[in-house]
C-alpha cells in the first residue's frame, strides 16, 4: 500500500524525491525545514496514513507559512470522505492552528511567531494567504482555537434566525457541532433544550451547563411542545427533522445544520411537507457559507471572520465549555481516531491531532 501511495504522490509532484541529495532537506534558514513535512491522506476507503510531502511552494507576498500545533478532525464531512471509495490519495482537514515561521513581504499585520487559526489541512504546515488567518488570543490554547472552527456552523444560524433572546430553541444532535451549538445559543440569552438518543452525550450536554437535556424530543412536554421558536437539527436524521416539523410553534424555524448524507429512516416526504404545511413551518438549510466570509462593504455587519472571532473570544473565557472532552491524538495514529470517531469511540467530543513530534 505504501510504496503505490507514494507512486502517485511522486507523480502529482508531492513526494520529496530520492535523487536530491539529503542536506538539501534541512531546515533553510528562513524559518521553516523542507522536505521533512508530512500530512494525514486517505488512501482507500476507510484508511488513512500520515505520509512524507515534499516541501512547501515558494512563499508569495501576501501568504503566511506556520508550522502546525494542532489540526482538528471534522466528524461530519471528513468522515463521509473517509468512508468513499478513492483512485488516489486525498489529503484531508478541516481546521489547524499553527505558529507564523515566514510572512511575505506584504504581510503587514502578522509577523513569525503569531499564532493564528485557520481552515487548515491535517498537514505539519500550513501555507495560506495571510487574510484567511486569525490571531489567536494571548491565553487561549491552540487545542481549544482550534475547536473555533466548528463553532462557526451553527453561528452563521444564530446570525441569521428570526428567534430571539428568550424565545425557546430545541438543538437535535449533541455531537461536536451540536453540542457546541447549544452552548452557543444558551450564551446568547436563549432558552435552550438538546435531545440526543446518546446517554454520554446527553450527560456532556448537562455538564456543559445544558440542564433541558434529554435522549428523545419533547413532543409530548406540553410546556414545550408548539412553543419552540427554532430548532437547530444537527443530527442530519430524517426524523429529527419531521419532529422538529412537529415541535415548533406555528411560523416557527427548523434549519437543517446536519447533512443528510444517507438515508436512515423510512419516512415519505407527505408527512414532513403535511407539517411544513399546516404548521406553517419554516425549513431551511442550515448552510454557513450563508454568511459572507469577510465583509466586501460597509453593509455587512456579520462575517464568517467575525464568528470565528468571537468563537475565540467566549473559549478565552470559559463560556464555551471543552474542558475533559478533547482527544488528543498523534497524528501517526491517524487510522485508530477516524476509525474511533467513525464508531463512536472518542474520548469526548473532539479529536485533534498534535502534531509537536512530526
Amino acid at each position: 500500500m505504501a510504496a503505490v501511495v507514494q507512486g502517485k504522490l511522486r507523480r502529482k509532484g508531492l513526494l520529496k524525491t530520492p535523487d536530491r541529495p539529503a542536506h538539501a532537506w534541512a531546515t533553510t534558514g528562513k524559518g521553516i525545514a523542507v522536505g521533512t513535512k508530512k500530512a494525514v491522506a486517505f488512501t482507500a476507503s476507510q484508511h488513512a496514513e500520515l505520509i512524507d510531502i515534499g516541501e512547501p511552494p515558494e512563499l508569495r507576498p501576501d501568504e503566511i507559512r506556520c508550522r502546525t500545533l494542532c489540526s482538528l478532525i471534522s466528524q461530519g464531512t471528513e468522515l463521509a470522505r473517509y468512508t468513499k471509495e478513492i483512485q488516489e490519495p486525498r489529503f484531508s482537514g478541516y481546521a489547524a492552528v499553527g505558529r507564523i515561521e515566514q510572512a511575505g513581504a506584504k504581510v503587514t499585520d502578522l509577523r513569525a511567531g503569531d499564532v493564528v487559526f485557520c481552515s487548515g489541512n491535517h498537514k505539519s504546515f500550513q501555507q495560506i494567504p495571510a487574510e484567511k488567518a486569525i490571531k489567536v488570543p494571548d491565553g487561549l490554547s491552540a487545542d481549544k482555537a482550534v475547536i473555533t472552527r466548528l463553532m462557526g456552523v451553527t453561528f452563521s444560524t444564530l446570525i441569521t434566525t428570526a428567534a430571539r433572546p428568550g424565545d425557546r430553541v430545541v438543538v437535535t444532535g449533541l455531537g461536536p457541532v451540536g453540542f457546541l451549538g447549544a452552548q452557543i445559543f444558551k450564551r446568547s440569552g436563549y432558552v435552550v433544550h438538546a435531545c440526543d438518543p446518546d446517554e454520554r452525550r446527553v450527560d456532556y450536554a448537562r455538564r456543559a451547563g445544558i440542564e433541558n437535556a434529554y435522549a428523545r424530543m419533547p413532543l409530548d412536554d406540553p410546556g414545550i411542545a408548539k412553543k419552540v421558536t427554532l430548532v437547530v437539527e444537527c443530527s442530519g436524521h430524517e426524523q429529527a427533522v419531521l419532529d422538529a416539523c412537529k415541535l415548533v410553534r406555528p411560523r416557527g424555524e427548523v434549519v437543517m445544520v446536519g447533512v443528510p448524507w444517507e438515508r436512515k429512516a423510512d419516512i415519505q416526504a407527505f408527512a414532513v411537507l403535511h407539517e411544513i404545511f399546516h404548521n406553517y413551518v419554516v425549513l431551511r438549510s442550515g448552510w454557513e457559507w450563508e454568511v459572507p466570509r469577510s465583509e466586501t462593504s460597509p453593509f455587512e455587519h456579520h462575517t464568517i471572520r467575525q464568528n470565528y472571532e468571537t468563537g475565540m473570544a467566549w473559549l478565552k473565557e470559559g463560556s464555551i465549555h471543552v474542558d475533559g472532552l478533547r482527544d488528543i491524538v498523534d497524528p501517526h495514529d491517524c487510522q485508530q481516531a477516524y476509525q474511533n470517531c467513525l464508531n463512536h469511540e472518542t474520548n469526548g467530543l473532539f479529536t485533534i491531532f498534535d502534531w509537536s513530534k512530526c
